[in-house]
Parts: structure tokens; sequence; C-alpha cells
């Protein structure tokens, strides 16, 4: 049997697992930094959350890892092993490009659909809608003022779902363990390298992030 089917029905089985697994619950007392998306040929160890802690993810995140490790594993990673064999037939390898460059991707892949099983595997995927709408939890889309006076939102999500440009950081970057368990009203102190800055929390929702 082909390397590419021997992995495929294995993730596809962990995929399965996954699925049939995963709880959705809420976050009680946890205290709540994107992984580089550039592939190398190996991948450093995944980001770790605390000994015992599991790594919270919000349903669309925990829906985006799972769908690029299907993809990787039953479309791209066939097509790369197709290119490499291909190539692999045509004689000299040393400086046969196609296959340089097929057997250096077909290792990035591999890297990354380790990486993703890893995530996957310790995930526990916790619905915003579901959270406590009074005070701040994962999940929460916090509007705050800081000590300017200026307004800003933020989304706490998953250590795998963080994206600056959209106001979504993770559930263990300071702001938010800054801002747990606070209410609307409160003022929280977030240490910076600057020194001490108090926010002031304005909102708290929980809503459906996509």
């Amino acid at each position: 049997m082909q390397c590419a089917t021997i992995i495929g029905l294995y993730v596809n089985s962990q995929l399965n697992l996954l699925e049939s697994s995963a709880r959705y619950g809420k976050i009680m007392n946890k205290a709540f930094t994107k992984e580089n998306d550039h592939i190398e040929d190996e991948l450093p160890a995944p980001e770790q959350v605390a000994p015992g802690r599991k790594n919270y993810i919000t349903p669309a995140g925990y829906a985006r890892l799972k769908g690029e490790l299907k993809a990787l594993v039953e479309k791209e990673r066939p097509e790369v092993v197709r290119t490499v064999s291909w190539a692999a037939s045509n004689g000299d390898r040393s400086e046969n490009g196609d296959y340089i460059y097929g057997k250096r991707r077909l290792r990035q892949i591999d890297s990354r659909i380790r990486y993703l099983m890893k995530r996957l595997e310790n995930t526990e995927v916790v619905d915003p809608r579901d959270q406590n709408a009074e005070r701040v939890f994962f999940g929460a889309t916090v509007e705050y003022a800081d000590s300017q006076g200026e307004r800003h939102t933020i989304s706490i999500v998953g250590i795998d779902e963080v994206d600056p440009s959209h106001g979504r950081v993770s559930w263990i970057s300071p702001i938010a363990k800054a801002f747990l368990k606070a209410h609307i009203g409160d003022i929280v102190n977030l240490r910076t390298p600057a020194g001490i800055e108090k926010l002031e929390i304005l909102d708290v929702r929980y809503e459906e992030l996509k």
C-alpha cells in the first residue's frame, strides 16, 4: 500500500475520532500569539498551553484546522506524490528540479500534517454563544477604552485563530488575561513595556465568530 494511502487512512480515522469526541463546553476559571503560517521543511513544535489545560478554540477555528488537514491529506499530498513519482522516472534526480522541489514540498506537507494532528487532538471547542454574557471569558468580544480615551474592540480566541488585523487575540495573551472575569464598567490593569496601563471595559458580548 502506498505511503499516501496509509497516511490518508490514518488521518481520516483520526478526523472521525476527533469529530465524535470534540467537547463543546464552557470555560470556567481558566487564565487566558499566531503561529507562523509559512511552512518550512520542519515546523517548530506547536505552542503549548500550560500543563493540564485544554487548547480552547472556537467552532469556526476548529473547522478551519480540520479542513486544512483534510485538504492536505486528500488533495495536495497525493498530487505532490504523483509529481515526485513522475519526476523520478525522468532519470538523474540530482539535477531534476521537479523531483527536488517535490520532495521538499512533501516534507513540508508531512510536517504540517503532524502539526495539525497535534493541535486537533488536544483542542476543546467552545462556542462563544454559550458563554456568560456578563463577564469576560473565552470567546468574548470586548470593547474597551485605553488611558487616552480611545476605543478598541477585540475578540478572545484560540491560539491558532489570532488575527491582529481583525482584533482577534489569543486567550493566553496579556490583554486577555487582564480582562479575564471582568464586568462592563470595570477598570483593569494591563502590564506593558512602558508600564501599567488602565483599560475600561465598555461592553462585553458573545457572538458567532467566523
